[in-house]
């Protein structure tokens, strides 16, 4: 009778007990959270590169030609106003129900705060700096590659981990074409009413924003060990 009794004890996320904390889903389904959370930073990371790529040269474009500056910021501002629910559905016809579609999406989304960062952090750097390097000889790409860039780089960090940390709650809407990472979960978890499912999900998602961002600030700190001195 007490085995029976035992064997018959409903786990933490049945329909009948349903609890929001619940250590034996996570055991159940260990696989399925770590696939999608693979995913879900994969996502994430080749967004944030390919938003960065794609910010770079419009970024240098507008500081060199200020005439374009205004329509640049327009042009990326104005992509982040369009409503992810929409955006991607525009972007199926041509990139189908890939994960592709995700990245496109949220890389056009990042270029709103990437493109404005690299260009403050272009901006940043004194001009007697520049003068300085020019008088020594070097050309606009060293002085780019060896003056700017690096003096520029805690301007841009900050946009970069801005724009990191959004990336990671943005990827979750790639659940409307099923590539979504937690946001598959989370997705699965609102339409069942599985409160497990949902709660661990949406936790996972904010400690991999935490941890993205604890990686870049660490990633700064070893390549500008000079603001370290400085402030010390």
């Amino acid at each position: 009778m007490t085995l029976l009794g035992v064997a018959d004890d409903p786990s933490c996320y049945s329909q009948l007990v349903n609890d929001w904390i619940c250590p034996a889903y996570v055991s159940d389904r260990q696989q399925e959270i770590v696939d999608a959370t693979i995913q879900h930073i994969g996502i994430t990371v080749v967004s944030v590169v390919l938003g960065l790529l794609i910010a770079f040269p419009l970024a240098l474009a507008a500081r060199r030609l200020p005439r374009l500056e205004s329509t640049i910021l327009a042009a990326t501002t104005g992509i982040y106003t369009v409503p992810s629910l929409a955006l991607f559905p525009l972007l199926v016809p041509f990139t189908g129900l890939t994960a592709t579609t995700v990245v496109i999406g949220l890389a056009l989304y990042a270029l709103t705060i990437l493109v404005r960062s690299l260009l403050e952090g272009l901006r940043s750097v004194p001009d007697e700096v520049r003068e300085s390097a020019t008088g020594l000889g070097y050309g606009r790409g060293q002085l780019l590659l060896k003056v700017e860039l690096p003096l520029a780089l805690p301007v841009m960090m900050a946009g970069l981990r801005v724009a990191t940390v959004s990336t990671v709650a943005l990827t979750t809407v790639g659940s409307l074409v099923a590539y979504g990472g937690l946001g598959n979960l989370i997705k699965d978890g609102v339409l069942t009413d599985f409160r497990a499912e949902l709660f661990t999900a949406s936790l996972l998602c904010v400690l991999l924003a935490f941890v993205l961002d604890g990686l870049l600030v660490l990633a700064q700190r070893v390549m500008t060990p000079w603001t370290r001195g400085a402030r010390a």
